[in-house]
């Protein structure tokens, strides 16, 4: 663990094995403002008119990666995160808790553990009920991609008919998802959404993904999260295990944990095993997400 500057915050961290390369802010936060191939190209989208601020009463997006709590209602999602948090140097990594947020009673915690020998990290996302009585919610971990940037997301298997009679997933709209807008892609195995910095109207969709991953093409690379998924349990989103939304200036990637209801007290957890390939280019068919993708995914 390694103090350093990075984009005006004085106080980062930054972990590296060689392989991979990771920022985390602690001037704010908790977010993991880069994430690159070891000596690459910030992945994520940075804002550059918040880059290095600090302190304020409203929410800001800075960029990188943070962990939310659905389903999505303000103000609660929206408590900011714009105080000093705790950065503590663990085996593999670094432990960043943030303090209890005032409205909501609840504490976030990221821990990042990197992955010997490859360009990989383990985020495990903890959210605590700090408060007087129990509340329900999922864990949200939502990573910001750079301008140019593809997010696959794969379907649960297909199937034929007359033989798969029973519905196999939930796909979930929001009321500005236009179906006719170009950025998308429907295909029959995947779902792909595009960033273009010259589309302004935002998009959003949700997959139930039982296959447990979601990827994004950017800047060559390939940056893949993979999770747990829980069947039979209660996702939020009418169903949402991974969402993706986008807009002029970035596109994110979104995994999402079973709806809990946590005591005073108790704690849950949502973890990310994430992977970064470079010299992939993004997919345009189902085919090509085959071809470019799957044999990427760690076992």
């Amino acid at each position: 663990m390694e103090k350093t500057s990075y984009r005006g915050w004085p106080n980062c961290v930054k972990l590296s094995n060689g392989k991979i390369d990771l920022v985390i802010t602690t001037d704010v936060g908790p977010r993991i403002i880069h994430v690159s191939a070891a000596g690459g190209e910030n992945l994520f989208k940075v804002y550059d008119a918040m880059a290095g601020q600090t302190g304020g009463g409203a929410w800001k997006i800075y960029g990188g990666h943070r962990l939310w709590h659905a389903p999505e209602v303000a103000p609660r999602t929206y408590a900011p995160d714009n105080a000093p948090v705790k950065a503590k140097e663990t085996k593999k990594g670094a432990r960043i808790n943030q303090p209890v947020e005032p409205t909501t009673g609840i504490e976030k915690q990221i821990d990042v553990a990197l992955v010997d020998g490859r360009a990989a990290a383990v985020v495990t996302h903890k959210l605590t009920n700090r408060g007087c009585w129990p509340i329900e919610l999922a864990p949200w971990a939502l990573s910001v991609m750079d301008v140019g940037g593809k997010v696959i997301l794969p379907m649960p298997p297909r199937g034929t008919h007359p033989e798969c009679l029973l519905p196999a997933n939930t796909l979930t709209l929001w009321p500005y998802t236009d179906m006719r807008d170009a950025r998308w892609t429907w295909g029959f195995k995947y779902v792909m959404l595009q960033q273009d910095a010259a589309s302004k109207l935002p998009q959003k969709a949700g997959v139930m993904v039982p296959d447990g991953w979601v990827a994004c093409a950017v800047k060559g690379c390939l940056f893949v999260k993979q999770f747990d998924f829980a069947p039979g349990a209660t996702y939020p989103d009418r169903g949402c295990s991974v969402e993706t939304f986008t807009n002029h200036e970035m596109i994110e990637m979104e995994t999402v944990g079973p709806l809990v209801t946590l005591a005073p007290g108790e704690s849950v957890e949502h973890v990310e095993r994430w992977s970064v390939f470079t010299g992939v280019a993004a997919p345009m068919t189902d085919d090509e997400a085959d071809r470019l993708v799957l044999p990427l995914l760690p076992a």
